[in-house]
């Protein structure tokens, strides 16, 4: 799925606080019955994976549930990922329209348990084998202390290369830092006249460069803004330069990421920053010479590490459903969560389990793309896992479309995402 849609929905710190008092964050627990035979409910799933790409694997796994839990109807709804954060908010502040489970980007958690929208899983069977997750997936679960969710799938950034290219430009390794993909982007101009790299202009791909210099967007223990440190300026600079040297393409100001993905199925270009959500792309496009093609290592370094983004998305259960729904959202989130079911999607659409027990699984145990990404998630960075944590990519989006793309000094502009952050979202935090 794209990363592009990050950030739409802004909401001012002022109506959080508002809508908390509201509707509490003691939000209501959930039963732990799962007898099949005993459970008869008719629920409604919204998905926002990709339709065309995803959504007929999750159908087949309703399909598979249902031979379990046959009087279990799922009405399965597929939901634009970037209109579904504002939908499902306005469906449970109105108390009509939302569905009992939902499949929510992890930022999302914390934001809507902040406001009284989700289940308290604790207690529940959801959890009974909760040390099976990986731990920094489980993480975006979590909120004041409680569990409003389970993981659904994981995933980050990584080096995706064309090994055919590498190969035609006598590059026999991946690049392991920023300089060595300038070396390389020239090795690859100039023995085969393809470009060497191509940055998306959007804000979540611009993480590998901040945490490469060991920043970050905001400290939270001591409630400051840190978007705008010296730290991030450099790590910044890393990526202006990368356009400006011609090491990487300068992208587009409109549709920078599907620029990216079709001049790399073309193999026009040798290398992007992407993750696992695009790997079943990639093996259907008749352009790129087959998924063996495919290259993935972790992000380059900075200058203090390498480090990439938590992605992913979990399952979250309504905390306004219907009480006697709750028993069977827990059956069904609890069998789509599973690790056998886990491995499927591995299998069909590339995507990395969130269980450590599914990459003992053979069909995921034996992925050579799977595998390749396991040590870039165990390495991945956590992000802020707080309610406004969604909000923080509208600003950084603007950020990067200035600096790769209309050529904005790097400070000038996290600057300005220091004043957003300040003014709009975190407005109880300091300023650097």
């Amino acid at each position: 799925m794209r990363r592009t849609a990050r950030g739409i929905a802004v909401l001012a710190s002022a109506a959080i606080a508002l809508a908390v008092t509201a509707c509490g964050n003691d939000a209501t627990e959930a039963p732990t019955k799962t007898d099949p035979a005993a459970l008869s409910a008719e629920l409604t799933w919204w998905d926002t994976s990709d339709p065309a790409n995803e959504g007929p694997a999750f159908k087949e796994l309703i399909t598979e549930f249902n031979k379990t839990y046959p009087n279990v109807k799922i009405n399965y709804q597929s939901v634009p990922f970037g209109e579904a954060q504002n939908k499902f908010k306005t469906a449970a502040a109105a108390k009509s329209g939302a569905p009992d489970i939902l499949r929510a980007e992890v930022a999302w958690v914390p934001e809507f348990a902040s406001l009284g929208y989700l289940y308290n899983l604790d207690g529940s069977e959801l959890l009974a084998d909760e040390s099976d997750y990986f731990a920094t997936p489980m993480s975006a679960n979590k909120f004041d202390g409680k569990t409003y969710g389970v993981p659904q799938v994981t995933d980050s950034l990584a080096l995706m290369y064309n090994k055919k290219i590498f190969t035609d430009a006598g590059i026999a390794q991946a690049p392991k830092t920023w300089a060595d993909v300038k070396t390389a982007a020239a090795a690859i101009k100039a023995k085969t006249g393809k470009d060497g790299l191509f940055i998306n202009a959007g804000g979540y791909f611009l993480l590998p460069f901040i945490y490469g210099e060991g920043g970050d967007l905001v400290d939270t223990a001591a409630k400051k803004i840190t978007v705008n440190s010296a730290a991030n300026v450099a790590g910044i600079a890393v990526a202006a330069d990368l356009v400006k040297s011609g090491a990487a393409v300068k992208p587009p100001a409109n549709d920078s990421y599907g620029t990216m993905m079709t001049l790399f199925k073309e193999q026009k270009v040798a290398m992007i920053i992407n993750g696992p959500w695009e790997v079943n792309n990639l093996r259907n496009a008749p352009t790129f010479g087959g998924i063996d093609n495919l290259g993935v290592a972790a992000v380059p370094a900075g200058s203090a590490k390498a480090g990439a983004p938590v992605g992913g998305h979990n399952y979250v259960l309504y905390s306004g459903m219907a009480q006697d729904k709750a028993a069977a959202a827990i059956a069904f989130v609890k069998f789509m969560s599973s690790a056998q079911s886990q491995a499927v999607l591995a299998d069909k659409l590339g995507v990395l389990p969130t269980r450590k027990s599914a990459y003992d699984i053979d069909k995921v145990k034996n992925n050579a793309i799977i595998a390749a990404f396991q040590p870039v998630v165990s390495s991945a960075v956590a992000r802020p896992w707080i309610p406004e944590g969604g909000q923080f990519f509208g600003p950084l989006d603007t950020m990067a479309t200035e600096v790769l793309v209309q050529g904005k000094d790097p400070k000038t502009s996290l600057d300005g995402v220091a004043n957003k952050y300040k003014t709009e979202v975190v407005t109880a935090y300091t300023a650097s």
